[in-house]
């Protein structure tokens, strides 16, 4: 009987390994296909940030060359290009805009395309005297249009993303206002990330990317057109533009990219998404090392610990008969695990220092998050203001228009001696003036950036403040604000400008959820609550939240607005200001319909209040 048991051994040996292949391999393709979903999830995830990154500092200064072509400096200086006083003030103006908000340069041309004007008309570059009719900017607002354009400059060769705008004069365009923003602070911070980023034009051309070797090189084949249009509009000088080497191909529904890097074939996926309105494709190419060393390591693991039970196997079979055998197979068992465990032990402090390292790079990821959040605030203030532009020019014209026909109608009252009914015009010139003051204190105080040490801050005063600024929204939804504040609430802990900040949030999107209805009212509501805390509350009686969506309405990017009417980050922003004073924000279900968005501050002790007074 021994001997057909030792004849099948073998063979049964040699049926466990080939299933054990089988099952390494099956195991090996597994992990390398969930290590990959799992990367490929996260690009995604970085993509969706990094094209949110470019629209939001784009969308800050895209509005900015239309407010600059309406300066009295600017019109000055295209009505006499010759008046050298008239240039003088108008490149001091555009030097001290370019500071302010630190631009790449801001630059006024004649309507033949002669630069006459510049915030670098004292650098070693300066664009004064220059020509750029060619670039395509200029030519959409020669012809009364808003322009962009992205490019390097011709005279300064820094890369720069264009925005244009016309000067109108007597129904005709008289001249271009160029405000030029730099990129490279946005590229910097993709050097550093666990993915590929590069963006390219229509042409395919890498315009920006974290490996500064790869820049002005064609990602795809640029055929003779497109070579031809980039040289014509001199998008990038007279750059070579040399192809990158990408071999493109596909997987399925992934498109696979392999470059050559480094002196090696590097393999990615590439996940893509396009800018329509800055004219880009922006792309995060994910590494599939990664994922394959991955699939290898456990594939060879599951064909080790199937090794490790093939031979545990034959060793029950050798302890049947042989009682000396299975002793020894028992003792090297014992050392096998001892060595086992010191294996394990070695990748555990492996393991743990990887563990202290991805501690720390998410301490710096934390902070960087911060920074970014307060950039956000700024960015949703700048957002603001340039959602009111439109209707802030109206509040302008309306007093102004009045003034001027008081005036005249005061000159003639005085001509004909009715000086009493001259001086009551004179004193609506003055109430009209009063107003529009208010509304420019008013601004200033939203636009400023904010101390963030928290104060005693009266909240009546920001509310009329709040109201003040969001007045123009009000207007246009046709809204109704009554304000309900408690006697017994005064003063609450918080930073002010970053306070009203929220309320013009909380109001705006009040007004945007009542317009149209019937009942156009909203409440701005004050109360104590226990704990020394103050309850503020906005209802409208609009359509409400959805429970679906409830849960995401302070998430960043997250709205219910269509296209073109949000970024999402209102809630956002204020969610996290209301953190920062140490108070929370949420959103409740009215009884009558409707939604009331809550916040709740710490109310100021009475000797506190005092000695902020």
């Amino acid at each position: 009987m021994r001997r057909p048991i030792r004849l099948r051994l073998p063979l049964l040996l040699v049926i466990l390994a080939a299933v054990g292949a089988v099952l390494s391999a099956s195991a090996g393709f597994y992990a390398y296909s969930r290590a990959l979903e799992q990367s490929l999830a996260t690009g995604a995830g970085t993509l969706r940030l990094a094209v949110a990154a470019l629209d939001g500092h784009l969308a800050r200064y895209e509005s900015l060359p239309v407010l600059i072509a309406e300066q009295p400096a600017v019109r000055e200086l295209l009505a006499a290009p010759e008046n050298e006083a008239a240039r003088l003030k108008a490149d001091a103006y555009l030097k001290s805009v370019n500071a302010l908000l630190s631009a790449s340069d801001v630059y006024v041309m004649l309507a033949d395309g002669e630069t006459v004007a510049a915030s670098n008309f004292d650098g070693p570059a300066s664009f004064v005297g220059e020509n750029f009719r060619y670039r395509p900017y200029f030519q959409d607002a020669a012809e009364g249009r808003r322009g962009r354009f992205f490019g390097l400059g011709t005279t300064s060769g820094k890369r720069g993303y264009y925005f244009s705008a016309p000067v109108w004069g007597n129904g005709a365009v008289t001249g271009v206002v160029v405000f030029k923003v730099d990129l490279d602070a946005l590229e910097t911070s993709w050097a550093s990330g666990e993915f590929e980023i590069l963006v390219t034009d229509p042409e395919g051309v890498v315009f920006m990317a974290g490996r500064p070797d790869w820049r002005y090189h064609a990602f795809e084949r640029v055929g003779p057109d497109e070579r031809s249009r980039t040289q014509e509009i001199r998008r990038y000088a007279e750059r070579p533009l040399p192809d990158l080497g990408v071999a493109h191909g596909r997987s399925g529904d992934r498109t696979l990219a392999r470059i050559e890097s480094d002196g090696k074939l590097r393999s990615f996926v590439a996940l893509a998404e396009p800018m329509p309105a800055a004219g880009w494709t922006v792309r995060v190419l994910v590494d599939t090392a990664p994922a394959r060393l991955q699939g290898i390591a456990v594939g060879s693991a599951a064909l080790f610990l199937l090794g490790i039970g093939g031979f545990g196997f034959a060793a029950f079979h050798q302890r049947r008969h042989r009682l000396a055998e299975r002793q020894r197979a028992q003792n090297e068992a014992h050392e096998e695990l001892e060595r086992r465990v010191g294996e394990r032990t070695a990748a555990l402090a492996i393991a743990n220092g990887r563990l202290e390292r991805e501690v720390a790079d998410r301490r710096a990821a934390e902070e960087l998050l911060r920074r970014t959040q307060s950039d956000l605030v700024e960015a949703g203030k700048l957002a603001a203001l340039g959602q009111m532009s439109a209707a802030l020019s109206h509040e302008f014209n309306q007093p102004l228009a009045a003034a001027s026909a008081y005036a005249d109608s005061a000159a003639v009252l005085i001509d004909r001696g009715r000086l009493s009914e001259a001086r009551e015009n004179v004193g609506r010139i003055a109430s009209l003036m009063d107003r529009l003051s208010s509304i420019s204190r008013h601004l200033r105080t939203f636009a400023r950036r904010p101390e963030e040490r928290l104060e005693a801050v009266h909240l009546a005063t920001v509310v009329a403040d709040a109201l003040a600024i969001a007045e123009w929204r009000l207007k246009a939804a046709d809204a109704v604000v009554e304000t309900r504040l408690d006697a017994e609430v005064e003063f609450v802990s918080a930073v002010p400008v970053r306070l009203q900040q929220i309320l013009v949030n909380l109001v705006s999107n009040a007004a945007d959820a009542v317009e149209g209805l019937g009942d156009r009212r909203i409440l701005v509501s004050a109360a104590p609550i226990a704990g020394g805390r103050v309850r503020i509350a906005v209802s409208d009686g609009g359509p409400g939240v959805p429970d679906a969506i409830l849960p995401r309405i302070f998430d960043p990017f997250f709205t219910t607005k269509g296209v073109g009417k949000g970024l999402g980050l209102g809630l956002s922003i204020s969610y996290n200001i209301a953190r920062d004073f140490g108070g929370s924000l949420s959103c409740e279900k009215r009884p009558g319909g409707g939604a009331e968005f809550v916040l709740v501050l710490e109310a100021v002790e009475a000797q506190t209040k005092e000695a902020a007074q």
